[in-house]
């Protein structure tokens, strides 16, 4: 992809290339239903995909695929393929991903060609940018807010962090999931 191509990705452009952290923190339901607290290191690779035509719309976007590993273990304990696009006619950044445990969500939100700053949402039961679980995270883990803010810290440092809104049978408040890190460009 050349340079031109790489432009049209408007806030995403930055983004495209190979991207690893070791400073990661996530905070998850534990197998009793408590709290955990894990260290990670991550690779994220962004690839440049061809503008998708939908009729009058075009999109621009970077397929994607993370996977995360607890430090010391060898073993992924979190993996996600998708796309993250860009609508530059509606301002729209769009993440659409599907995670194995059987969740899929499509997060959304406005942004201008040049921020290095945006937050994309989606939430449980919304037409546009929602949530879709399987049947055994719908009842004991029920996603129903996702949250995601994105901070271009520089040409080669990332920063981003998570907020997954959990519903849990016999919890009164909702248990948020977080994860963070800090990515740098490994190549790209």
């Amino acid at each position: 992809m050349n340079s031109e191509q790489i432009k049209q990705l408007g806030p995403l452009a930055t983004l495209a290339g190979v991207w690893e952290g070791d400073k990661g923190a996530d905070v998850a339901p534990s197998d009793d239903r408590g709290t955990e607290r894990n260290a990670f290191r991550e690779r994220i690779t962004f690839e440049p995909i061809s503008p998708v035509r939908n009729h009058e719309q075009v999109l621009h976007g970077l397929r994607y695929a993370t996977v995360a590993r607890r430090i010391g273990e060898t073993d992924p304990f979190h993996e996600e393929v998708g796309y993250w696009l860009w609508d530059p006619g509606e301002r729209q950044v769009l993440r659409c991903f599907i995670v194995p445990r059987g969740v899929a969500v499509i997060a959304g939100g406005t942004a201008e060609t040049t921020a290095t700053r945006f937050t994309l949402l989606a939430e449980a039961g919304s037409e546009t940018y929602g949530i879709c679980s399987n049947r055994f995270l719908d009842k004991e883990f029920k996603t129903v807010r996702y949250e995601l803010t994105v901070t271009l810290l520089d040409q080669n440092r990332f920063h981003y962090k998570e907020d997954t809104q959990l519903r849990m049978p016999g919890k009164p408040d909702l248990f948020h999931h977080t994860d963070e890190n800090t990515l740098t460009r490994v190549t790209g």
